[in-house]
């Protein structure tokens, strides 16, 4: 298995405050994204930083009342005309972090944008707000991953899956503790997740993607670099800005 932390193929540029990712054509993308989520067809994947904390500063801003609404006018003031997948983070886009890992001609890509101000233990109570929101919008922890393998749909959700196992075994293994609880932490109130697969008889074709899988062993590598490498930035992020 071969494993190059950062040195990703896929296309990718950051305009302004968005990190544009294309997919070379289409691809099947099952997500929890605001813009595009759920299973469906698209050509480019869109994180883009917004405000931490408007509603807090009494700034009632679209993104935050209509982040679908404006996903879709950021793609199309980038000229952007093809279906798009689009998340937003407060979490700067130089903090952006990537990796790749293949094994016999199938490989996995990870981009990632880590904060954890907002960490939380899955099962802890919501808090009261707008959406049920999370306290601190730059808290938050988006995965996409891409691959050139073909994934049936339960394949898809198996990688959701591994990749929410490898983002909270890096949170425990870095002893990331919920801001609300205490306790250890398994992501945070607003994590976002993307798989990005080749279309049917376009790549090899994986019915799973467990753990016991190839592909699952390296979805769990790319996104333990990425939270782990994430997490190193975020910190160093935090403490320049105290």
């Amino acid at each position: 298995m071969k494993k190059t932390p950062g040195r990703v193929h896929t296309r990718y540029r950051v305009i302004g405050q968005t990190l544009v990712i294309e997919l070379e054509g289409r691809k099947r993308v099952l997500s929890s994204a605001p813009q595009g989520g759920g299973l469906t067809v698209a050509s480019y994947i869109l994180n883009h930083q917004v405000e931490a904390n408007p509603l807090r500063a009494g700034n009632q801003s679209l993104p935050f009342r209509e982040p679908g609404r404006c996903l879709r006018e950021l793609a199309a003031w980038m000229g952007i005309r093809a279906p798009t997948v689009g998340l937003m983070t407060a979490v700067p886009m130089t903090q952006v972090v990537m990796a790749r890992a293949a094994s016999d001609g199938l490989w996995v890509e990870c981009f990632a944008t880590v904060g954890v101000t907002n960490a939380v233990r899955a099962g802890e109570w919501p808090p009261q707000g707008p959406g049920g929101k999370g306290l601190d919008g730059s808290g938050t922890i988006n995965l996409i991953l891409i691959t050139n393998g073909s994934l049936s749909q339960a394949a898809m959700v198996g990688a959701v899956q591994v990749a929410t196992e490898a983002k909270s075994g890096s949170l425990r293994d870095h002893d990331v503790l919920s801001s609300r609880s205490g306790a250890a932490a398994t992501g945070t109130g607003t994590d976002a997740v993307v798989i990005a697969c080749s279309l049917r008889g376009q790549g090899p074709l994986h019915v799973y993607s467990g753990t016991h899988t190839v592909m699952g062993a390296l979805i769990g590598r790319v996104v333990t670099d990425c939270v782990t490498h994430g997490l190193t930035k975020a910190k160093a992020w935090q403490e320049s800005h105290r």
